[in-house]
């Protein structure tokens, strides 16, 4: 028998509620609340892979990732460095996100369209110049289509490497069609809408990447100096070395991130299984979705 802690609650609940917690913000299981019981029509139905992705851990995993692979547009990450406020508030835009994500997965059409718009309002009033003097504007939507690609990419790679249940064939490119859902109702035109379109569309975005001074401090925030507690720093650096292994091998070696594949194998691999299958049980008994712990 699991002994109980303060309030009756076990170790694996206090576990659980602080990650929710820290994923979903003091409002959070209001928010669930609403995204998960309000009636209505959604967008994606339980069958669909957007949902078993987006419900499992390796999201954490994925979404560090993402950032990382993000960083590598300058005009991206000079958006991000200017008016985000990552640094500042990390958790803050990490709750933000994760709502975002909860409701147009798991929401009512109507939320979901809501959670779009204002989005896009937000986009829209994001604009400046780089440190070069090259304008960019977050509603552009060739930028909105490298951060959708780049997320893409990332939550599918992670899914497969660190889920639960990783997806067949045809499920992956279901997923990439889920994700071009929402793409579209963010104003990106021709989102792709398989795997290989996926691919095909990173590729094309090369020529484009470069790291700047934005990207490297970026990087040394989340892998060196993360805004998490000193208890939670070993975890934290698992899941975070594992973003770094699940980055294609062009975008390591352009964040001069070091890639050691027998260590990746046999070492942290494992690691990373073991800490998203421990976040997994946590999260578990309330029936909590870790990206959309808000959900």
């Amino acid at each position: 028998m699991r002994a109980a802690g303060a309030g009756g609650r076990g170790p694996r609940e206090r576990l659980g509620e602080g990650l929710f917690t820290r994923v979903a913000g003091p409002d959070g299981a209001r928010r669930r609340a609403r995204i998960h019981g309000t009636p209505g029509p959604r967008w994606f139905g339980p069958e669909r892979p957007v949902r078993r992705v987006h419900g499992d851990a390796s999201m954490f995993i994925g979404g560090l990732s993402a950032l990382l692979l993000q960083s590598l547009h300058p005009l991206a990450m000079a958006a991000v460095a200017a008016h985000s406020g990552f640094r500042g508030d990390p958790w803050g835009r990490l709750q933000r996100t994760s709502t975002f994500l909860a409701t147009t997965t798991y929401g009512t059409a109507e939320d979901a369209e809501q959670a779009c718009a204002r989005v896009r309002a937000v986009h829209e009033r994001v604009r400046g110049l780089t440190g070069s003097g090259e304008p960019y504007h977050a509603s552009d939507p060739h930028l909105l289509g490298w951060v959708h690609v780049a997320e893409t990419d990332s939550f599918l790679r992670a899914h497969q490497r660190y889920g639960a249940r990783p997806l067949s064939d045809d499920e992956c490119d279901g997923y990439v069609e889920d994700m071009a859902r929402v793409a579209v109702e963010l104003g990106i035109p021709g989102p792709p809408r398989s795997r290989a379109e996926l691919a095909e569309r990173l590729t094309a975005y090369r020529p484009e990447l470069a790291v700047t001074e934005e990207a490297r401090e970026a990087a040394r925030f989340l892998l060196l100096h993360p805004p998490v507690p000193l208890v939670a720093r070993l975890p934290y650096g698992v899941l975070a070395a594992n973003a770094v292994a699940l980055l294609p091998r062009w975008a390591a070696e352009q964040l001069h991130l070091p890639r050691l594949p027998l260590v990746e194998d046999v070492c942290l691999l494992p690691l990373g299984r073991a800490t998203t299958a421990t976040i997994r049980w946590a999260m578990a008994p309330a029936r909590r979705r870790v990206t959309s712990a808000t959900g």
